[in-house]
């Protein structure tokens, strides 16, 4: 049967959910080397002898898959190409109607060899930075009128693994989407520390979509932006998260819709936050995903949503 194409379309992070690329455990074979891990997270259960098996994470991915199309969620999955493919948030993502192919790090942007398929039954528009710009899925967040950018300032881009989006894509981004405000925020780096890394900006903040948010202040390297997201938010909208629980990214939910939080198993005190704030908050078991340094957001790529606003 032939694949239907998708029409891109994504605002923010929280409009109900139409269709989705989920990653895939298939293929990406046996623990990586200690030298060739990209983060703090995959380096520490690379030591550990705790880095997930092929089995178990396609296992927990293929649950996702059922739950969000138990949610009437077109899911789409990338072409396996044999390698690690399990966090298609980082290889592209979609702002307004415009498929954005990400400039990521070197070594993974063999990657978006998965996505040849998606493209090409998509007559979208798909828009690829210039090599000086950098920039990865995670860092970026679809606001309804901002999109808000994690980034890291030389020498920091230049210094740590970690740093994965310039400030140069906020220029970029700025010029694409002229009708948004793009809003930049510094985040912390460290290649060996993942409590004291904020990998991506959805590590460190979860906006969701009856105007709360998680958040751990200490990700963020500018104390101005604190502030600037503590006046955003009410003090009784906001979670404060831990540094443990941004190491497990905790915060690193994806909204089906403004009410419809799906998060991993194991959170209680976050799980708890947003049942009362009074999201219907759907569990699935990622463990081992997340022992390779991403979650829910991380895993899965927004092609369509319904739009929340003209």
């Amino acid at each position: 049967m032939e694949i239907q194409p998708v029409a891109w379309l994504v605002q923010n992070e929280w409009g109900p959910l139409q269709a989705v690329m989920v990653g895939t455990g298939v293929g990406m074979g046996d623990a990586p080397k200690l030298e060739d891990t990209f983060d703090p997270q995959s380096r520490k259960h690379v030591l550990n002898g705790t880095y997930p098996n092929e089995i178990h994470v396609t296992r927990e991915l293929d649950l996702l898959v059922k739950i969000l199309k138990s949610h009437n969620v077109r899911v789409f999955r990338p072409d396996l190409i044999g390698m690690n493919q399990v966090f298609t948030r980082d290889i592209g993502l979609v702002i307004d109607d415009q498929f954005i192919l990400t400039n990521m790090v070197e070594d993974r942007a063999k990657e978006q060899a998965g996505l040849k398929s998606m493209l090409q039954r998509n007559p979208g528009n798909v828009l690829t930075p210039p090599s000086h710009v950098h920039l990865e899925g995670g860092d970026i967040m679809p606001m309804s009128d901002e999109i808000w950018v994690g980034y890291a300032k030389e020498p920091d881009f230049t210094d740590f693994t970690t740093a994965r989006t310039n400030e140069a894509a906020i220029e970029w981004l700025q010029r694409q989407f002229p009708d948004r405000t793009v809003r930049g925020f510094e985040l912390q780096k460290s290649d060996t520390d993942p409590s004291q890394n904020a990998l991506h900006l959805d590590c460190c903040i979860a906006p969701l979509g009856m105007d709360h948010m998680m958040y751990h202040p200490a990700g963020f390297k500018n104390s101005a932006d604190v502030a600037w997201l503590q006046e955003h938010y009410p003090a009784e909208n906001r979670m404060e998260l831990t540094a443990t629980e941004m190491e497990h990214m905790h915060g690193n939910v994806l909204s089906i819709s403004p009410h419809v939080v799906i998060s991993s198993i194991g959170f209680e005190r976050t799980f708890n936050q947003m049942k009362r704030w009074g999201y219907d908050v759907i569990l699935v078991d990622l463990t081992e995903t997340a022992k390779m340094g991403g979650l829910l957001r991380c895993s899965t790529m927004p092609l369509r949503r319904q739009p929340t606003h003209p």
